[in-house]
């Protein structure tokens, strides 16, 4: 008989607990799609004490270390999460001869590119679908199907707990405290949602996509974030008469003069664009190339399930090749872009401020924007109250052309200073208008 394909399992928390619920309930069907059996020899697990049901308790260990050297491993999945211990164990493995199957973007963004030249110099693969987007397929889309043409950009909502609590701000019209709030009750939000609503998260996933797309290495520290903590009612008001929805958006393209821009912020999307009908804990990817022009690709960012179909869908195609003698990593990044800093990004921008009630301050504010090469496409102005006791009884909203970060900074530190604007300018970027 032929013999099976060893696995090994490196955590076994919502995501693992599936994957080995799947690798041994449909053992069969894997092995119809593979050629070989796969065997589960091993589950590390930090606390033997926690219960794991209907994991086999003889497969757990918590000798990690010792699981990934055992030496006879075909593949092993990595699901424990963070920087390390997990880089350490996937290379350890890898030195092992074992194809690495994980879901880890923290450590992907931080060094995909020693990581895959590991498994290139030991011959093993290096699959990682489900560390973006859960069971949407675009890893092995910008790799491999769209790898003959040429990408020029990548937004998307890449972090359903943010895509969540900025809906229900929206649809509710609650705060971001309690839309956080109801996002952990159910279990969208961690106890500790930083590394979401601060856009670490959706950081990660952005290097790995912008590294993908554009065949260059990019880490995740050189990726600019911002979260959605400042995200007020009024900011959201001020979208909808815009005709936009707020969405949090990681974005990669290209420049003209071949380099990369990969940023990830909220911003004002337009009802019309594809991004901005994506509701609660969803997640979706717009791709534009040269030749295949447009694509979306949408579906469950996270959760249990969804994770690992895309986490088994990786472990069928490294075991095949694995049964067919044909492994080996092909590292993705080879050209040498550099990634250009946030200020020479362009975007549209929505600037909102309070100013004083009295004739001239339009062309004011007006000749601020146009000192700095800033052009107006929409501009709003309303009254708030004339018993204001600030003496800023009106309130401008100013969306403005295609602009540099750097000139629209310089703006923005003019309006704050001077005496006929209110404190408090606020700024946010557009998108698909």
């Amino acid at each position: 008989m032929t013999k099976p394909l060893k696995v090994a399992l490196l955590g076994a928390g919502v995501v693992g607990s599936q994957v080995a619920r799947i690798i041994v309930d449909q053992g069969g069907t894997l092995e119809s799609r593979i050629g070989r059996r796969l065997e589960l020899v091993g589950v590390g697990v930090r606390n033997l004490d926690v219960p794991r049901p209907g994991i086999d308790p003889e497969l757990l260990t918590d000798d990690l270390d010792g699981l990934v050297s055992r030496g006879d491993l075909d593949v092993v999945i990595e699901l424990i999460g963070g920087i390390e211990p997990a880089r350490g164990l996937v290379l350890k493995a890898i030195g092992h001869g074992a194809s690495i199957v994980t879901a880890n973007k923290a450590m992907l963004a931080d060094d995909l590119g020693a990581l895959s030249a590991a498994a290139r110099d030991n011959g093993v693969d290096l699959y990682y679908e489900a560390a973006v987007a859960g069971a949407i397929p675009i890893i092995r889309p910008l790799r491999e199907s769209l790898v003959g043409d040429e990408i020029t950009e990548v937004m998307g909502i890449v972090n359903g707990t943010t895509n969540f609590i900025l809906d229900k701000m929206v649809t509710d019209g609650v705060s971001f405290a309690d839309a956080l709030a109801e996002a952990q009750e159910l279990g969208y939000a961690e106890a500790d949602p930083t590394a979401d609503v601060e856009g670490h998260d959706a950081a990660a996933k952005a290097a790995i996509l912008a590294g993908l797309a554009f065949h260059t290495e990019v880490r995740g520290s050189e990726v600019f974030s911002e979260g959605i903590t400042e995200v007020t009612p009024g900011d959201i008001a001020a979208a909808e008469q815009m005709g936009c929805t707020i969405k949090l958006v990681a974005i990669a393209k290209l420049t003209d003069d071949d380099r990369i821009i990969v940023k990830v912020h909220p911003a004002m999307v337009a009802n019309k664009h594809p991004l901005a009908s994506v509701s609660g804990a969803y997640n979706a990817i717009f791709v534009n190339s040269r030749e295949a022009g447009e694509l979306m690709f949408l579906g469950a960012g996270a959760g249990g399930n969804p994770t690992a179909s895309a986490v088994m869908g990786d472990v069928v195609t490294v075991a095949r090749n694995r049964a067919r003698g044909t492994a080996g990593h092909f590292s993705p990044a080879y050209t040498r872009r550099q990634v250009a800093p946030i200020g020479e990004s362009s975007a549209q921008f929505y600037v909102s401020f309070d100013v004083v009630d009295r004739p001239g301050i339009l062309a004011k504010c007006a000749a601020v924007f146009g000192k700095h090469n800033v052009s107006l496409r929409v501009v709003q102005q309303s009254y708030l109250d004339d018993t204001r006791a600030d003496g800023f009884p009106a309130r401008l909203g100013i969306m403005t052309h295609q602009t540099l970060e750097s000139q629209l900074a310089q703006v923005i530190d003019e309006l704050e200073d001077a005496d006929f604007v209110g404190s408090g300018v606020r700024v946010m970027r557009v998108e698909g208008f």
